[in-house]
């Protein structure tokens, strides 16, 4: 392709963007398509020869389409928006064009000065104090933007881990840093990102999860509790991250309560406000950020609600020394004559390199002036208001947590497995996608307003939807008979049930069930093939009733053991609980006979001493058992 031909078809290419942005509504949001189902579709090897660009293209919108979920439709309900404009789309164009290297200020000094320039916008837009910005050479704090909000999350809890590391060896120059590393302990809300708890694994800290109050807000009492537990086992507090805007159901944790323990403690003091940030380039939304100077960094997405398109994320910190002792590598060949005088990004950040990503940021915040922006927030939170009334005036559905900006929070009245099919139903259709979150153990449905095209008629249309899938739902509940029957509660399957089997009296056993292997994981203590083959049956005994029982007994936190719930999943009724012991050595050197050890009338056992217990994978078309694990190592599954 040379310059005449990039031209030609860098016009064609803005005109299919265009029509696709434009008449994204005729595409079905969520894809009909399983795992897979591109390889049948393309050759097993890279083409030999150059193809032409008019066939790449055919197979972009035969093969390619089909396959895509639409986050940039109004009737993406998903997630959190993750939207894009045209001022973006043209700036990462240049970026991309120039394709720079911004690792250091020398590689490329327009790359790192936009993106202190943009930072200090941003910061004074959405109301940071002014310690967190680029003020003068010498200020400690500033901005960056990194990859994602998990990035800087992960980034500030190394920066915090270092510097607790090194407050205490200045105390005492003896301790080893493995020694610290290892009684560190950082705390979140329940309600806290996946993300949180993924940093602390990395990281190798203990990761503390704090429950949320009523509001699904982290307090400054709950914290404290946690901090004085852990104080008393000789763990060191180090780090706490707080939520502006949770993924379940943009819940907001209390920095003003928050923000004086962790300075009392030397925490330090991160907020996580990736989707919520956005929102406070409005004022009137800034109420949340009240007691944001006690925070050590905090970062929003630009690339969520802002309309910069993925990847942004703006992050700032106070301190950046801080980042400096924690990611400082200066080789002979990154070394400038500007070293120490100019920020280089290098320094910031997990990567080396980073892209010229203050272009696209630069370009939005330019072409739309914060006006502009403001103007597209208040009209995402407006069409949240007009989809949360129209739940509230049908009795059928139920809002159980405050709606706060463009995200509400609704469920169908009654057993969780309602509102679970009914959110199965609605994006088995494709014409909406939602997603789901747990709030206090009600199953609940996510609906965001993501879309900078979505109306009002959206709004009312996909209403519709829902209201016509969820009448469907309720047909369906009473024409099945099984609703009917008689159910057995929770607490009685911890006793002994002749309709259940004895394995469903391990409920207290402290096992969780877990997939193996992509398999369920069942104990036995049996090397009778024919007897586990007759028991452990490839065939279920599904039902309604069966599926509903699985889900309640999930969704009810309790843990349960593993042949629990593979009885549970597999419907079966053993007439009789038995329990097999493997044969093993005495002490004599002896071995033992095999023992069946039958339940009596109380379900009560003699258990035999010295059971050397053995771990089974079963698959669905498995007709033999496959051991995984024996003796002490079968009881360290959970």
């Amino acid at each position: 392709m040379d310059f005449n031909e990039y031209r030609k078809r860098g016009k064609i290419m803005i005109d299919y963007i265009a029509d696709y942005l434009e008449t994204i509504r005729e595409r079905r949001v969520y894809p009909n398509v399983h795992p897979g189902y591109l390889r049948n579709l393309t050759p097993d090897c890279a083409p030999v020869d150059p193809e032409s660009w008019d066939h790449i293209m055919e197979d972009v919108e035969n093969i390619i389409m089909p396959g895509i979920t639409h986050w940039q439709s109004p009737q993406m309900h998903a997630y959190f928006p993750a939207l894009n404009s045209f001022p973006s789309l043209l700036g990462d164009m240049l970026a991309d064009a120039i394709n720079c290297l911004g690792f250091t200020w020398a590689s490329s000094p327009a790359c790192t000065e936009l993106e202190i320039v943009v930072m200090n916008w941003l910061g004074k837009m959405i109301g940071l104090p002014e310690a967190f910005l680029h003020t003068h050479n010498e200020s400690k704090g500033g901005g960056v933007i990194q990859t994602t909000s998990s990035e800087a999350t992960f980034v500030c809890l190394l920066a915090a881990r270092t510097h607790a590391i090194q407050r205490l060896q200045k105390i005492n120059p003896e301790l080893e840093d493995v020694d610290i590393n290892s009684r560190l302990v950082a705390y979140c809300s329940d309600q806290a990102h996946s993300s949180v708890e993924k940093a602390g694994l990395i990281g190798l800290v203990k990761m503390r999860f704090i429950e949320s109050d009523d509001s699904l807000s982290l307090r400054g009492t709950q914290l404290m509790e946690a901090i004085e537990i852990d104080k008393k086992q000789n763990l060191i507090p180090f780090f706490l991250c707080a939520t502006l805007g949770t993924t379940g159901a943009c819940a907001f944790d209390n920095l003003e309560e928050l923000g004086p323990i962790c300075h009392a403690e030397d925490m330090w003091f991160h907020v996580d406000a990736a989707y919520a940030g956005t929102a406070f380039i409005c004022p009137e939304f800034r109420h949340w950020l009240t007691g944001v100077t006690y925070a050590d960094s905090i970062a929003f997405n630009p690339s969520k609600w802002m309309m910069v398109h993925f990847d942004c994320t703006a992050m700032w910190v106070k301190n950046s020394e801080c980042l400096h002792r924690t990611f400082n590598v200066e080789p002979l060949y990154l070394q400038h004559e500007n070293s120490g005088l100019a920020i280089d990004y290098m320094h910031w950040q997990i990567p080396l390199s980073k892209r010229f990503r203050a272009l696209k940021l630069w370009f939005v915040i330019r072409c739309f002036g914060i006006k502009g922006l403001q103007k597209h927030i208040r009209e995402g939170v407006r069409l949240a208001k007009k989809f949360e009334l129209l739940v509230l005036n049908d009795g059928r559905f139920e809002i159980p947590a405050a709606r706060h900006l463009g995200l509400v929070v609704f469920r169908l009245r009654g057993e969780n497995h309602l509102t679970e099919r009914l959110l199965k139903r609605l994006n088995s259709k494709g014409r909406i996608h939602c997603v789901p979150a747990s709030l206090k153990g009600k199953y609940v449905i996510r609906f965001t307003v993501t879309s900078q095209y979505t109306t009002v008629s959206d709004i009312t249309r996909d209403w519709a939807e829902i209201k016509a899938t969820a009448t469907e739902i309720i047909n369906d509940k009473k024409a099945d008979t099984t609703y009917n029957k008689t159910k057995v509660s929770l607490a009685e399957t911890r006793n002994w049930n002749n309709n259940f089997g004895a394995s469903l009296l391990l409920a207290n056993s402290p096992m969780s069930p877990k997939v193996v292997n992509g398999s369920f994981a069942a104990l036995f203590d049996n090397e009778d093939d024919d007897w586990s083959r007759k028991l452990l049956r490839s065939e279920t005994k599904d039902s309604s009733s069966m599926r509903r029982r699985i889900r309640g007994i999930l969704m009810s936190g309790k843990q349960f053991s593993l042949d629990s719930r593979m009885d549970l999943v597999q419907g079966m009724v053993p007439e009789k609980a038995i329990c097999m012991s493997e044969s093993t050595s005495d002490s004599s050197g002896a071995n033992s006979e095999n023992k069946i050890i039958e339940t009596d009338e109380k379900g009560e056992t003699e258990e035999p001493r010295n059971q050397k217990s053995r771990i089974f994978r079963l698959t669905q078309h498995e007709t033999s058992l496959t051991p995984l694990m024996e003796g002490n190592n079968a009881d360290n599954i959970d």
